[in-house]
């Protein structure tokens, strides 16, 4: 596939994911299947055949891995979801593993690199090479990278694979082999980078090999550094002491490490629980901070009818409906979940200090037919205030969620909200004490969860409207970024019709 003029061609790139999107027509994903598909039922995972109906993201990422060529792409796939089930993927669970392999602690999803991607930790002096045990480890690499997957929905990660205080004695070429062979085939486009810490000299042989697996495309996703160099790919806010950083994170199970999310600044303060709450006089500080929105309009977020287009549209209702909640109506990236309905879909837009954008909106939207108790946490409790952070939403209501940068931070790649959303009894009140109380007796198999992440907007002129002019905070197109995608969208078209015909 010909570069796009945005990227030098590198995966993952938007225009390239868009382009490739684009020229999966109907037809053409029926036939992709049919030929995916065909005499190999008995091979694959039910499961896994339902998803590939379904899933066009999952097809496209197998396409970009492969450059769009479709017969690649195709063998790719055979070989993917025959490993699938050789590995039962669909069924790998805490409790389908041995405990041992989560207290080990020589793998672990932890904290972000600098260009926001996930960090998947390989501690190697944790690893001991015992054949008895190699498959049920190889399983709960495929645990991790699964578990990821289907929350992050195509977002690349970054392997550490963390070698101080590693030997001889810690080699196992055939584990990290199986690691790196999840990346070429079994979970396409997923590797943004492999950063290396302090590889002992007596390694460099076996590394010699490990180049040889990754093939010439990948070898510049090798990142070997030492203490002063693991810096340029991963902030000190994410490294432990021993790489230089100030992360005070220790590795401990149970339960799951799912992200660090905290609750965030909310309404009453800095909490550190959820009955904690700061000073009155904070509060008023930080409304006055919060500028055109008032407490009155914070606290009691407004409600707007799912069902209320007809009223919208009137131009003499629309001088009279809040600017806000005009905007609310016009959401162009839904997230669309069982419960609730979430916009933006995946990113929040702030500007950087020197734009000085400090706000963005997220609107909830009940689709249920119970009320739907929600909170949301954030991975960078200490930067952000939201409001409301803890509360209910009536069913066939939407309610708006104010995300505000406090005193002079500023936001980064690195920093994700999650959204817990789960059904009310008609019963169960929805004060504080009741919600509270709900937490913690909610089955987890009943909560719904959707992450955001954050886009910083560098430019003195933002691509993206904030909650002042947009409250869904879209990114927009100028004309010559149309006509750039109009052109590599036909461009690929004409390429990929060539190979069909």
């Amino acid at each position: 596939m010909p570069p796009c003029g945005q990227c030098s061609g590198r995966r993952g790139c938007a225009f390239m994911r868009g382009s490739t999107a684009a020229c999966l027509g109907p037809t053409r994903r029926r036939g992709f299947r049919r030929a995916t598909l065909s005499d190999k039922s008995d091979k694959y995972d039910s499961r896994d055949v339902e998803r590939l109906q379904q899933d066009d993201n999952w097809i496209e990422n197998y396409l970009i891995w492969r450059h769009d060529v479709v017969d690649d792409t195709l063998k790719m796939i055979d070989e993917s979801f025959q490993w699938r089930k050789e590995y039962m993927v669909n069924d790998l669970s805490e409790s389908a593993l041995p405990k041992w392999l989560f207290e080990n602690g020589a793998l672990y999803l932890h904290g972000y690199d600098k260009e926001g991607y996930k960090l998947f930790w390989f501690r190697v002096k944790f690893h001991t090479k015992d054949p008895k045990q190699q498959f049920e480890k190889k399983k709960f690499v495929a645990f991790w990278l699964e578990h990821y997957a289907r929350r992050e929905h195509g977002k690349p990660l970054t392997v550490v694979f963390d070698m101080a205080e590693t030997g001889l004695s810690h080699i196992d070429l055939d584990f990290i082999r199986f690691i790196i062979n999840c990346f070429k085939v079994y979970y396409p486009n997923y590797l943004s980078k492999i950063v290396i810490f302090e590889m002992p000299w007596i390694m460099n042989a076996a590394f010699k090999i490990v180049k040889g697996w990754l093939g010439p495309d990948a070898i510049s996703m090798l990142k070997f550094t030492n203490k002063n160099e693991v810096q340029e790919y991963i902030s000190v806010e994410y490294l432990p002491a021993y790489m230089g950083g100030i992360d005070t994170f220790k590795y401990s199970y149970p339960p799951l490490v799912d992200d660090d999310f905290q609750t965030p600044l909310c309404e009453n303060g800095p909490i550190t629980t959820e009955h904690e709450t700061e000073s009155k006089e904070e509060v008023e500080a930080d409304s006055k901070e919060a500028g055109e929105f008032s407490e009155e309009q914070i606290l009691n977020a407004k409600k707007v009818s799912i069902n209320s287009k007809e009223q919208i549209s009137k131009p003499e209702e629309n001088d009279k409906t809040d600017s806000k909640t005009k905007n609310a109506k016009k959401a162009l990236t839904i997230f669309k979940g069982p419960l609730l309905h979430i916009s933006p879909a995946e990113e929040l837009f702030f500007g950087s200090k020197e734009i000085g954008e400090r706000k963005c909106l997220i609107v909830l939207t009940n689709v249920t037919k119970n009320v739907v108790a929600f909170k949301v946490r954030t991975t960078a409790p200490d930067k952000y205030r939201v409001k409301p952070s803890n509360s209910s939403c009536e069913p066939g209501t939407s309610i708006d969620i104010v995300v505000s940068l406090h005193g002079g931070f500023a936001a980064s790649l690195q920093d994700r909200f999650l959204i817990m959303a789960a059904e009310m009894d008609q019963a169960s009140g929805a004060g504080v004490p009741e919600l509270a109380q709900f937490w913690k007796e909610v089955p987890r198999n009943k909560v719904m969860e959707h992450r955001l992440r954050c886009h910083v907007v560098e430019s003195s002129k933002p691509s993206t409207l904030t909650l002042k002019e947009n409250s869904f905070n879209i990114p927009t197109k100028n004309n010559e970024d149309l006509h750039l995608q109009v052109k590599v969208f036909f461009h690929t078209k004409w390429s990929l019709n060539r190979i069909i015909d």
